[in-house]
């Protein structure tokens, strides 16, 4: 398989994923404090939103891609 190829199905497939989940979501841990025994600590989870302009740019960029493959 040719090397474009494997990079236009991944970038369609990126832009796949970036349409049906939105973004994703991670746990920061921001404050952590002792007190003798006891350890406390504060988690904050950041969400990252993936714009849906740049899940079909990914997906027209890969079909592009591959059109462009086939021509040569």
């Amino acid at each position: 398989m040719d090397w474009k190829k494997v990079i236009a199905f991944v970038l369609i497939g990126l832009g796949i994923v970036g349409l049906a989940y939105g973004g994703f979501s991670y746990t920061k841990e921001t404050h952590e404090t002792n007190i003798g025994p006891l350890k406390l600590s504060v988690k904050e989870e950041q969400r990252v939103n993936i714009p849906l302009s740049l899940g079909i740019g990914f997906i027209l960029l890969g079909g592009l891609l591959l059109v462009v493959s086939k021509k040569h």
